[in-house]
């Protein structure tokens, strides 16, 4: 009997990679938070997780045949973000604490994915050996 990867970890083996796109894209806005003209950006996570669990592929390069291909794509779809706070003068849309606490709360969601993930792994663990 074959183990279906996909249906044993469910949704949250794509959740973790759109997490993560979206940590990249936040670290991005508080990286330029003091870029003159610098447009914050966002990701829509419900967008782009339906993207990820469609059956897109990864943007990932096997280096050798026989490694695992990965089954998950995180779209790019990057959106700018309406500014919240008064213009400052030099164009920059970033309001740090936002972006601070967009950051936290992403990795509060990251860190939970992973955890889900690890209990579906020790869950086949155990299914595996017999316990």
């Amino acid at each position: 009997m074959s183990i279906s990867f996909d249906k044993a970890l469910g949704v949250h083996q794509h959740t973790v990679g759109v997490r993560g796109k979206r940590a990249e894209t936040l670290a991005s806005n508080l990286a330029n938070a003091n870029t003159p003209g610098y447009k914050a950006k966002d990701i829509d996570f419900q967008r782009a997780l339906n993207a990820a669990t469609s059956g897109a592929k990864v943007g990932l390069s096997r280096t050798d045949g026989r490694h695992i291909s990965a089954s998950t794509q995180v779209s790019g779809e990057q959106k700018y973000r309406v500014p919240t706070q008064p213009d400052t003068g030099d164009g920059n849309t970033v309001d740090a604490q936002l972006e601070q606490n967009l950051f936290m709360q992403n990795s509060l969601e990251y860190q939970a994915s992973l955890d889900f993930l690890g209990a579906k792994f020790k869950n086949l663990s155990k299914a595996l050996r017999g316990d």
